[in-house]
């Protein structure tokens, strides 16, 4: 563009100082600067009711977003994973995923919305020229940027503007719990799981390999037998996750060998019964040496004495196995006579 095709009362009247700009073209500035167009005022700039029609249409789209955010982690509580619905003209879509993700763009879309109405209409829009400086940081330059900066907070309105600051805050604090929300697909919550088994009063002990119930006769002095809950089957769902946690270690000391106390009242004619998975990482345990009454971890090692509650006696195990209280029913077999009383398996951070 050239200085004819600016209107003449545009064309500054000399060089102005203050950004460099030439009025006059000559050998050592060929081209004239034309200079800023003057400033045009908003209608929001001499009206404050329409600045008050802005100010409330920002916020409008702040309390949206807001709303969004809710309906998204809504969303992701109460719409079941592989529930289905029809968008025309798209088809059959996962209703999760649509709402999901119709929800995150309006709440990301009304803030940046928002906030584009609010620079254009309510701050200021004077444009200012600046002569450029070295890049290094003088103290005049840090004092301008504080200066600045305490201008551009002035002019953005945000102190006079309570309703646009609060609901952009609340907005801005919304919209992050969107990816908090997330992280529940790590997995399901645990919950009570991990401190119960499928153990219970009257349960049977049943014999990991024959599949039958265990009688006191069937465990003889030094043997171990590998026991699972009644009514487990290998074919049922989840027998996993249930065996990981209801597997049972079935030994027969001599009463007399039995060092603690609880050990031997837990116990019937010298049959104990312990968790089978290691406290480090939970490892099933199998290695057992008649002589100590010893049990190894085959993973990392540790050892626990199950003549002595199944204490630690060796390896990174934190805490003793846990024991399962046992007895005999009318019929002569072995049943619990309650679940572990603690979580069984490596310790967790909210173990009690």
């Amino acid at each position: 563009m050239s200085s004819q095709d600016i209107p003449e009362e545009n064309l500054p009247a000399a060089q102005d100082t203050a950004h460099g700009a030439v009025g006059v073209a000559d050998e050592k500035h060929p081209f004239a600067d034309p200079g800023l167009p003057p400033h045009e005022h908003r209608i929001q700039d001499v009206d404050e009711r329409a600045a008050k029609r802005s100010e409330r249409s920002v916020a409008l789209m702040f309390t949206v977003s807001m709303l969004a955010t809710i309906g998204f982690i809504a969303s992701f509580v109460a719409i079941p994973h592989d529930k289905s619905v029809y968008i025309f003209p798209i088809g059959h879509i996962n209703a999760l995923n649509f709402a999901l993700g119709l929800t995150l763009g309006l709440a990301l879309f009304c803030i940046g919305a928002g906030a584009v109405h609010w620079a254009r209409t309510l701050m200021s829009d004077v444009e200012v020229a600046d002569d450029r400086h070295p890049i290094e940081a003088s103290e005049e330059v840090r004092a301008k940027v504080h200066a600045d900066f305490k201008q551009g907070a002035k002019e953005s309105v945000i102190g006079r503007r309570k309703l646009i600051r609060n609901t952009m805050f609340g907005a801005l604090t919304l919209v992050p719990l969107s990816g908090v929300v997330l992280l529940r697909d790590l997995g399901p919550l645990p919950e009570e799981k991990l401190r119960h088994t499928l153990w219970s009063k009257g349960k049977l002990l049943v014999n990991m390999n024959t599949n039958e119930p265990l009688r006191p006769s069937d465990v003889a002095v030094g043997s171990l037998t590998f026991a699972k809950p009644e009514g487990l089957e290998q074919h049922d769902h989840g027998f996993q996750n249930e065996i990981a946690k209801a597997a049972l270690m079935i030994v027969r000391i001599q009463p007399d060998n039995i060092k603690d106390k609880r050990e031997l009242e837990w116990s019937h004619e010298g049959i104990v019964a312990f968790s089978k998975i290691c406290t480090h990482v939970g490892c099933p345990i199998s290695l057992y040496e008649q002589q100590t009454h010893h049990v190894l971890c085959p993973c990392h090692q540790s050892t626990f004495d199950l003549s002595d509650g199944a204490r630690v006696i060796f390896g990174p195990a934190g805490h003793a196995l846990p024991q399962l209280r046992i007895g005999v029913n009318d019929e002569g077999y072995l049943e619990a006579l309650g679940d572990f009383e603690e979580p069984v398996g490596p310790a967790f951070w909210e173990r009690g």
